[in-house]
């Protein structure tokens, strides 16, 4: 099967982000994709995927995540549980081991993308811990003696939202790609991609008052793609006159999610 991603219609990838794809691919790498919320990171996993006819399996890291998490778990409390009520086959202590999502990665009979989703949520440790699994595609359980190692060399995804510096000897096994915001136009390719053909006038309204919201000083939390998607959505539902969004922004608190954000904008709109 070709691996070489293109891209596809439910997904608008850039030159330079599919040229990353398609050079982590070739170099066996992991690709670290980095940019802030709204710019596709987590999407780009599941186009990597349809693009090539591929399984997608995601691990998605919370600040509790461990490393261990994602190879494998011994569930030693069933094994004990079995065994004060004689269940059958509880000196078998493969039947306890579960794989985690990087194990099922490694043990799948085909190729898989595997995304690593928000890295930086995790403890400093946990990139480092996974050196060895990501380099050498194989890791060892010693309650069954058993190395697993990959049967075809996932593509792995890692995304990061700069929360947190990774460390440089994970950073140079990696592919580094940062996502840009999308520019006006790029942002109607994508509005499109959700929303089909639009009112022509509501979707310049709305993408020029999206910009221009993002583009004030003291906004906290710049509305991301997903809530200009939501607005457009909120107005058409709203049946807000095209004319009007631009000026008047309406439904306002879909696209902002802060009070401060909120009054900051009431000001803004009061100067002009």
């Amino acid at each position: 099967m070709n691996n070489t991603f293109k891209g596809n219609k439910e997904y608008v990838a850039s030159e330079e982000l599919m040229s990353a794809v398609n050079i982590a691919v070739t170099l066996e790498k992991p690709l670290l994709v980095k940019g802030e919320p709204g710019t596709g990171k987590t999407m780009l996993a599941q186009a990597v995927a349809d693009s090539l006819g591929k399984k997608l399996i995601i691990w998605n890291i919370k600040s509790t995540t461990k490393a261990q998490d994602g190879l494998y778990v011994y569930d030693v409390v069933q094994r004990l549980y079995d065994s004060q009520f004689g269940t059958a086959g509880v000196d078998d202590i493969a039947k306890y081991i579960k794989l985690g999502k990087l194990g099922e990665a490694f043990s799948s009979d085909e190729q898989v993308v595997l995304l690593i989703d928000e890295i930086d949520k995790a403890d400093l440790e946990f990139p480092n811990d996974l050196l060895w699994e990501l380099d050498r595609m194989e890791f060892y359980i010693p309650e069954t003696k058993e190395t697993v190692t990959a049967k075809q060399r996932p593509i792995v995804i890692i995304t990061s939202n700069a929360e947190k510096e990774l460390p440089d000897a994970f950073l140079r096994r990696c592919v580094f790609h940062y996502i840009e915001f999308p520019d006006e136009d790029q942002m109607r390719e994508i509005v499109k991609v959700h929303l089909g053909d639009l009112d022509r006038r509501l979707l310049d309204q709305a993408v020029a008052a999206f910009y221009w919201i993002r583009g004030l000083r003291d906004i906290e939390k710049k509305p991301s793609t997903s809530e200009l998607v939501d607005w457009l959505r909120a107005l058409i539902a709203g049946g807000a006159d095209p004319r009007d969004v631009e000026e008047k922004i309406p439904f306002a608190g879909v696209l902002l999610k802060k009070d401060k954000d909120i009054l900051t904008l009431e000001k803004a709109k009061a100067r002009r």
